[in-house]
């Protein structure tokens, strides 16, 4: 790809993202969500293989989907409200349609199929940015509308998100659906506390951001994409494949590891609002993870 080219498109996706977090007004949100998926798209499709297109396709697709729900769930809140804030998200069918749109756009559970399809079609760099960079914005919606949104489904959704993520990655051979169904799974522990305690979702998803880079930073430096080429790279780079290792555990959340804080804060807090069911099945189903 041109460089000036690279540069836009990593120019645009900053700014899409700047634009979401700092936005008050729904419609700004909006404008930031769709330049950061206009900008991503290219570089999904750069190689143009067509498993890249179809990737770049299919992501194209659910996230102007995503979009125009959560431009439908604002302004059916502006229309019964004649609010355009952000915080400001009352009108409880926007609330539901809303809490869709970002599930959509982050891939949690009943909208998760497009996620490991697109991250197994584009190169290591871009699975990076899409599994950190592009989930921010949609965060940073929910964080901002946790007061309004809708707990029944939230809860619903994270457990099966976590169920999914952890049983769907067992039987995987690649590297990237593999990061893919653990992300999906960080995501659940992530929507489940938003309503409860949105400062720990924040701390969930800096941590998850900050070991996933590890782990595709490192797999592309030894250029693995499959467990089988994974086997084989430790004569390579022991030490590189030793931090590799503890960042896996990290992220499946091994008590000593760093992972495991926010999960131990989420299973608290949880306990304290009287979810202790749910906060025993989802640490159960975080188990499938570490397999």
């Amino acid at each position: 790809m041109n460089p000036q080219a690279k540069l836009v498109f990593t120019i645009s996706l900053l700014l899409g993202t700047t634009i979401t977090i700092s936005s008050n007004h729904w419609v700004m949100a909006w404008t930031g969500l769709e330049i950061n998926t206009l900008a991503i798209l290219p570089l999904i499709s750069k190689s143009h293989h067509p498993r890249a297109i179809e990737a770049a396709t299919k992501y194209f697709l659910v996230q102007a989907a995503a979009s125009a729900l959560v431009l439908f769930s604002s302004m059916t809140n502006a229309w019964h409200t004649g609010q355009w804030d952000i915080t400001q998200l009352t009108h409880p069918v926007s609330c539901l349609i809303l809490t869709s749109a970002i599930a959509m756009k982050l891939g949690l559970v009943p909208f998760h199929f497009w996620f490991p399809e697109v991250l197994q079609g584009s190169p290591l760099t871009t699975g990076l940015l899409l599994s950190t960079i592009m989930k921010l914005p949609p965060m940073a919606l929910l964080f901002m509308t946790s007061p309004s949104l809708n707990p029944t489904l939230l809860t619903t959704m994270a457990i099966l998100s976590t169920a999914l993520g952890g049983w769907m990655g067992l039987n995987q051979t690649q590297t990237r659906k593999i990061l893919a169904f653990s992300s999906i799974s960080h995501l659940g522990w992530m929507a489940i506390i938003v309503i409860y305690n949105p400062k720990l979702t924040l701390l969930n998803f800096y941590l998850y951001a900050l070991m996933t880079s590890t782990v595709f930073l490192t797999l592309n430096s030894i250029k693995a994409l499959k467990l089988s080429t994974l086997m084989t790279t430790w004569t390579k780079a022991p030490a590189l494949n030793t931090m590799l290792l503890l960042t896996l555990l990290s992220l499946a959340g091994l008590p000593p590891l760093t992972g495991f804080l926010p999960k131990w804060l989420i299973i608290q807090e949880l306990t304290k609002q009287d979810m202790a069911p749910a906060a025993t099945i989802i640490s159960l189903l975080s188990l499938l993870g570490l397999f």
